[in-house]
């Protein structure tokens, strides 16, 4: 085939050729993104495209499509119009696709299969491509060869490799490590070289590589090797590929030295010199001679034997344990028996000269026998050992003991060598017979053995020596000691369950099962304490809360098991420490307080309560004012409320505040109180004339007035509330011609005409009018002067005018106004200060239904006044407490809506 190869400028450096056989091979590197071009068909089979060479004749679109989509087909996206291959969004790997041929494979159509390749390391993609239309058709075999990039880095296949080296291998010894590295990466991105972190100077590493490519790592032996100085040497072996940047993967590497039999046994002295009586019993150990290998296992096995050169008489009369070494009498001594024995002894290794070791044993002979010593025990005994039972009463025997002289020509003592509580006594009336008994109870946990002697000489000075040991056997004696017995802990509340409060310890004298302690909770430990049996760790498993209870106190035991068992009981408490887990409470959510107005500044308006469960300073609070701080107060230690100015219901008759408790943890709690202050009214404000505006304004009333017919109105308002602004009017002074015509409702303060008027009752009427409240403790009032000029006309002003201004001559009367509200002072006055209280609340609470009443009525009253303001004349008076008639004014003024 003719190829065509293509350069491509890009991180992928792709390739094509073409051929007739219509075949084009691309490369490029794994791990590219989405997107990047790997080849156009189109310009490498030469294909024309619309606008090529001849433009004007015309040319059928081309076609490109995959023959099938198979593995390799999702790795490409192909423009069917361009013929462009891009990589998809399938991230392509190289050692994913490749892995099932071990670095060469080929992926198209449905499935990978093995094929031949341009070198062992490639990986292939292979794809079909059919271009249309018909005068163009041809099937494109497409050959992709994904690069390998340095993506991976070497591992090893197991964490710990372990090599043996024997502590005699020569100098260049070679060693194959057993598990090389691996690299999914191929090439020069594989494994390439190896080395140890640390080589203790005697070891290096070579790396070879077989006719497939692999390389393995050889451990190399650089210096002499002695297992009796070190055996064993432990480093980390490195792999590292040729990537750039290289990467390197590592393991723990163990060398160990096995051991050869390169040492022979060896005795630490050359010669032992041993004297023997001659009268020594058989079996009488002699000594023992210990010979050393520093080898190991079956190399460093002795064995000891008698050497050649010693006689046979010596070997009958003294035996050799070939496995201890040791050397006891075998035969009888007796006049024929050499005094001097020469034994030479050999200590035996595997493939060792032997070692050799001299013992020479003297015989020393004896003329007279000594004394016998013949026990016969009461108490247990077993091998020479006497076993007695700790708390064993005072006297208790032990032994007897028969004292003679063998040839019974020397008289014989004894007595008794060695410490401890015991006595040997002549048993009378017997001759040489000895009890050996205890003088005072044996205590185990003091001491568990004793070793005494007996011993018996005779008149010769001959010694004989029973050694006697005394085993103590434990009792249940003792009961387990706490090391404290008041065992006092602490715990932050709201703790994890489960939560580990302390180990308890307890030790019991006694051994064995009668030292073993268990741990157990006292009958009033709440539920939910635990204490393991065994260990003593004392745990909670629920959360603590202070608030609900602080302290616990309760008992626990420790048991041991000996029969019956003893026990001791110890006493817990538990202090629970407080955490900052509670807000403060305070007693209401919302506060009301009923205060009259015009209340002192900086009293006491009413006491906050607030309360937090917490201790110390996490139950310290401190209360504030969060608005109107301007006016209020609040005193932190006491909770008192105080205004700083007095207060004046009739300015605001109600305050809202937000009160803020603060306690003193880290981080602080707070909540928050609504505090509602009503103002009482106290009469304080008398009642304001609004009509008629002056005292010197006047009226025209027509002689032919109707009797009853309304003349005018005094209307009057009254800032405080409830009885402190009921509102009576009265006259309490006339002058006129017949002053008796005229009426005042006390209710309304509508003026009426009583009586029909006649000609002689024409003329300036004065009018004074008392307004009056109904307030406790004293009512308040304001007077207004009403004139009415009875006329046809008001032909001379000037002289009416010059009338209002004279002082009136009028007499006060005391009469008092009589409404259907009845006041209570006297009662009042007579109750305490609690009931007055009680009712000044519940007027106020009334109030606002009056004042909604009033409003009403001043809404209708203005109506009148409208209606009536076209039919009268009338001169606006201001109002004044005293009467003030010198303030006159120029002319009439018309009566205006109020």
């Amino acid at each position: 085939h003719l190829l065509l190869f293509l350069l491509f400028v890009g991180p992928f450096n792709c390739f094509a050729s073409y051929s007739r056989a219509t075949e084009l091979f691309y490369s490029l590197n794994e791990g590219l993104p989405a997107g990047v071009l790997i080849g156009s068909l189109a310009r490498d089979l030469r294909l024309p495209v619309a606008g090529g060479q001849h433009p004007g004749a015309p040319q059928p679109p081309l076609s490109f499509t995959l023959a099938s989509r198979g593995l390799g087909g999702q790795y490409v996206q192909l423009d069917n119009r361009s013929g462009e291959l891009h990589t998809s969004a399938v991230e392509i790997d190289r050692e994913a696709l490749c892995v099932e041929s071990g670095g060469a494979a080929v992926f198209g159509g449905e499935a990978a299969v093995s094929a031949s390749s341009p070198s062992p390391e490639s990986c292939l993609l292979l794809l079909d491509v059919l271009v249309l239309p018909q005068e163009y058709f041809r099937l494109v075999k497409v050959k992709i060869a994904i690069r390998d990039v340095n993506d991976n880095a070497p591992r090893f296949p197991v964490p710990h490799i372990r090599l043996s080296v024997p502590e005699n291998a020569p100098v260049n010894t070679r060693l194959a490590i057993e598990h090389p590295a691996l690299d999914p990466d191929v090439g020069t991105n594989g494994v390439q070289t190896y080395r140890l972190r640390e080589n203790y100077g005697v070891f290096t590493l070579d790396v070879e590589e077989n006719e497939s490519g692999e390389r393995t790592p050889y451990l190399i032996v650089m210096g002499a090797l002695d297992r009796e100085t070190r055996e064993e040497y432990v480093t980390v072996i490195v792999a590292e590929d040729g990537g750039t940047p290289p990467l390197v993967g590592s393991a723990t590497l163990t060398i160990g030295i096995s051991d050869i039999n390169d040492n022979c046994p060896q005795f630490s002295d050359s010669q032992l010199n041993i004297t023997l009586y001659g009268n020594s019993s058989l079996g009488t150990h002699v000594a023992t001679v210990h010979a050393v290998d520093v080898d190991l296992g079956s190399n460093a096995q002795i064995t000891y034997s008698y050497s050649q050169k010693v006689p046979q008489l010596s070997r009958d009369l003294f035996h050799l344990d070939e496995s201890t070494g040791a050397i006891t009498l075998s035969s009888k001594v007796d006049g024929d028996t050499p005094r001097l024995h020469r034994l030479i002894i050999l200590g035996n290794g595997p493939g060792c000269i032997p070692a050799v070791i001299t013992v020479l044993v003297t015989i020393i002979k004896v003329m007279m026998r000594p004394p016998e010593v013949v026990p016969r025990f009461i108490a247990n005994e077993a091998e020479g050992v006497v076993y007695l039972k700790e708390l064993e009463p005072i006297n208790t025997p032990i032994a007897f003991f028969t004292i003679k002289d063998p040839d019974e020509k020397y008289k014989v003592n004894c007595y008794l060598d060695g410490d401890g509580p015991f006595r040997l006594s002549p048993y009378k009336p017997y001759n040489n017979e000895y009890l050996l008994e205890t003088t005072k109870p044996l205590d185990y946990e003091t001491q568990q053995l004793y070793e005494i002697s007996v011993v018996a000489w005779n008149s010769e000075g001959f010694h004989v020596n029973k050694i006697i040991k005394v085993q103590v056997l434990d009792d249940n004696d003792n009961s387990p000691v706490f090391s404290q017995q008041l065992i006092e802990l602490t715990i932050e509340e709201n703790n994890v369950p489960n939560a580990f409060l302390t180990k308890l310890h307890a030790t019991d004298a006694d051994s064995g099962e009668r030292g073993q302690v268990s741990y157990f909770l006292g009958p009033d430990a709440p539920s939910y304490f635990a204490l393991d049996k065994t260990t003593g760790v004392l745990t909670v498993s629920t959360q603590l809360d202070r608030e609900e209870k602080e302290k616990y106190r309760y008992t626990v035991k420790a048991v041991d098991s000996g029969f019956p068992p003893r026990e001791s009981i110890a006493t817990v408490t538990i202090t629970v420490l407080d955490k900052n887990d509670n807000s403060p409470r305070f007693i209401n959510k919302d506060f009301s307080f009923f205060v009259p107005e015009n209340f002192p500044g900086f009293g006491e308006i009413g006491v906050i309560s607030v309360t937090d469960a917490d201790a110390g300073q996490n139950g310290w609070v401190a209360l504030s004012v969060l608005n109107g701080s301007d006016i209020f107060v609040i005193d932190t230690g006491k909770g008192v409320l105080r205004a700083k100015v007095s207060l004046d219901r009739e300015q605001q008759s109600s305050y809202v505040l937000w009160i803020e408790a603060v306690d003193g943890g880290d981080p602080a709690l707070s909540s928050t109180a609504k505090i509602t202050i009503l103002l009482l009214d106290i009469n304080d404000n008398p009642p304001l004339v609004l009509f008629p505006q002056s005292n010197m304004s006047y009226l025209l009333v027509l002689p032919s007035t109707l009797p009853g017919s309304p003349i005018t109105e005094v209307y009057a308002v009254d800032k405080d509330t409830g009885m402190n602004a009921v509102i009576a009017y009265s006259i309490i002074g006339r002058r006129g011609p017949r002053p008796e015509s005229f009426r005042i409702d006390p209710k309304t303060g509508n003026i009426t005409l009583e009586e029909s008027l006649m000609q002689n009752d024409y003329g300036l009427y004065r009018l004074l009018v008392k307004v009056s409240d109904h307030g406790y403790p004293e009512p308040l009032h304001s007077t207004v002067m009403v004139n009415l000029f009875v006329n046809d006309t008001v032909s001379n002003e000037s002289y009416i005018e010059s009338l209002l201004r004279k002082e009136p001559d009028i007499s006060i009367e005391e009469k008092q106004p009589q409404i259907s509200i009845e006041p209570t002072h006297k009662k009042m006055e007579s109750a305490s200060c609690m009931p007055t209280l009680v009712a000044l609340s519940v007027i106020s609470l009334g109030s606002i239904a009056l004042v909604t009443g009033m409003g009403i009525y001043i809404c209708l009253r203005k109506g009148k006044k409208h209606h009536r303001a076209d039919e009268n004349l009338e001169v606006q008076i201001p109002l004044n407490g005293r009467i003030n008639l010198h303030m006159l004014e120029k002319k009439p003024v018309e009566i205006s809506n109020i």
